[in-house]
């Protein structure tokens, strides 16, 4: 989901009343793409004025450009950059004295007044455009003359405009485009739904600042399929169409936004400032659901968007920086697989080696009654009483024959006691690698990614670093720690690990341990601290975790395992994360693990 020209106009609207009139008091580059102001400004708490300091983040980043204010401090570097140095040196010390929106178009125009070196009253603009790859942070003079800009944009990149120093600043190209505030019914209905498109598609075509989600949004409300053709509608439709319009209209104009994120399970999908209906009903914090689609609404259209990329850029960082370990667990289990179907077909084919036993013996008993260059042996099977037919060669004697169908069926012999190891080896192998895919699923820091990196090293997977010592960062990954309802303290391992250190180091003889019934997942160990039976709600909460720390976090129940610490044993020599038990109970759960206390 991008910022689309709805969201900027709440953006807009929010930094007018937060920051308009203030003075910036600190300027700083964090990224080559992104700089962060702080502005101070005086405003009303209760019944006085105190001065308050806000954050404004401005990132011109190809993949994720944003603008939001932000309670949080980014790094200051120590050497700023000439970009930032330049607004320093122009706005350093300036008042905001204006924020707008060009029409609805994803750009926030920033005015801000300060005094040059003779004092003289002067006014500069910071030209935002938020606009995917070709977002950039511009600034410019009253006049709109570009001072500089973060990004250089050449006759060489880009043919229709200039961003460079000494040029004028226009506006990008508008597509054809029409304000929404401004499309009347005779626009609507002779040109958007004219479009020979889907009636979601002819709406953000059409309409500038209005993005996918929003065009799907007033086809729901007017009870439209968004992905059905325009020239399918009927007039009602049009009518209604337009109807959600006019509302969407007068939201915007009367500054009535409605920040908030639609959820679906414990995944953002989309935000915006309008409600977004077609996600189901607004949900309290203490009612979020593990399916279903549903939404949260937030105070500020700032808290949104840091809430939303905040658990975005989580799963896109990690999900990027372990890329080549999932690549190599993946490649290994395709392997590891293949391997396990090979030898239990073959393991298969040794069930039949007792055929070849009973023939050989049969031909022993009854094989003097066979002639020279019969193909077959008919006689009674002793051990079923029943008449049998054994194939015989013609080219040799039956007991010849027989003394191959014994060899056969020795053969065979050897061949699955070898295999029968074989194929436990490799479908142990198996799981273990489905473990590892399940903790890189779960991963949260690239702590994790170093125990998982370590752990597919010892187990042969990828090479071992060369260095000496311990790496002073290995530390800083933890197991989950989460607290019951009735104050138990409960561990969800993240890694192999992690798992055998909570089942053997921090788990004592009386404390329950938890799992997934034959399913890769996390070791949950509940810490009993000397109780004799915990309650239901604890042990229930409990198999949730290690439900939804599993391979079957996706499905509507999952069978958990749960037994004493002191029935679960390690092999030797077995991978990390590897224990067998023979004494324990079961539970069918949910993996919703919503309304359990992480520490």
């Amino acid at each position: 989901m991008a910022l689309d020209g709805i969201v900027i106009s709440g953006i807009v609207h929010e930094l007018k009343n937060s920051i308009a009139g203030g003075k910036i008091y600190k300027i700083y580059q964090p990224e080559n793409d992104e700089i962060c102001i702080v502005v101070k400004n005086r405003t009303n708490v209760g019944d006085e004025l105190k001065n308050i300091t806000k954050r404004l983040v401005i990132s011109a980043n190809a993949s994720l450009p944003l603008i939001y204010m932000t309670e949080q401090t980014k790094e200051n570097p120590l050497t700023a950059p000439n970009f930032c140095m330049l607004l320093r040196k122009h706005i350093g010390n300036g008042r905001i004295a204006d924020i707008e929106q060009p029409g609805m178009e994803r750009i926030v125009e920033i005015t801000v007044e300060h005094l040059d070196e003779l004092g003289d009253l002067c006014i500069k603009k910071l030209m935002i455009e938020i606009m995917g790859k070709h977002s950039n942070i511009i600034f410019t003079d009253n006049d709109y003359n570009i001072i500089d800009s973060i990004k250089h944009v050449s006759n060489q990149i880009s043919s229709v405009r200039e961003v460079l120093p000494g040029r004028k600043y226009v506006l990008p190209p508008a597509q054809d485009k029409k304000n929404p505030l401004d499309a009347d019914v005779n626009f609507f209905m002779n040109h958007v739904l004219e479009k020979p498109f889907t009636v979601s598609k002819a709406i953000y075509t059409s309409l500038t600042g209005i993005s996918p989600v929003v065009a799907n949004e007033l086809c729901y409300r007017a009870g439209v399929d968004g992905a059905l053709s325009t020239a399918a509608l009927s007039m009602n439709n049009k009518e209604m169409l337009f109807k959600c319009l006019e509302n969407l209209k007068t939201c915007i104009s009367c500054r009535d936004y409605f920040p908030c994120i639609a959820y679906k399970g414990y995944e953002p999908q989309e935000f915006s400032v309008i409600k977004l209906t077609m996600y189901g009903d607004v949900k309290a914090d203490d009612s979020l659901q593990s399916d279903g689609e549903y939404l949260k609404a937030f105070g500020e259209i700032s808290t949104v968007i840091e809430e939303y990329y905040r658990v975005k850029n989580v799963v896109t960082r990690i999900k990027q920086r372990s890329a080549d370990l999932r690549k190599i667990v993946s490649n290994a289990i395709e392997r590891t697989a293949k391997k396990y179907d090979l030898q239990r077909a073959q393991l298969k084919d040794t069930e039949k080696r007792d055929k070849y036993k009973v023939y050989g013996e049969l031909i022993t008993a009854y094989g003097y009654s066979a002639k020279p260059g019969d193909k077959e042996l008919v006689c009674e099977n002793y051990y079923t009483g029943q008449e049998i037919k054994i194939p015989l060669d013609p080219d040799s004697s039956a007991m010849e024959t027989g003394k191959r169908y014994f060899e056969k069926y020795n053969k065979m012999k050897r061949t699955n006691e070898a295999l029968t190891e074989l194929t436990k080896s490799t479908g142990e192998e198996l799981d273990y690698l489905l473990s590892v895919k399940n903790s890189l699923s779960i991963a949260a820091s690239e702590w994790d990614l170093v125990d998982i990196k370590k752990e597919l090293a010892e187990s042969g997977y990828i090479k071992r670093r060369q260095g000496k010592g311990k790496n002073k960062n290995e530390a800083k990954s933890r197991p989950l720690h989460y607290i019951s309802k009735d104050g138990f303290h409960m561990y969800v391992g993240k890694n192999n690990f992690q798992n055998d250190e909570l089942t053997f180091k921090l788990a004592s003889g009386n404390d329950m341990w938890f799992h997934a019934k034959k399913l890769p997942g996390s070791h949950v160990i509940v810490k009993t601290e000397g109780t004799d039976e915990l309650p239901d709600s604890t042990y229930e909460e409990a198999a949730r975790l290690a439900a939804f720390y599993s391979e079957g976090k996706t499905n509507p129940k999952v069978d958990v395992d749960y037994t004493e610490r002191k029935n679960i044993k390690k092999p030797p020599k077995s991978k990390p994360g590897f224990v067998i038990y023979h004494t324990n109970y079961s539970m069918t759960i949910e993996p919703d693990i919503h309304g359990i206390k992480e520490v």
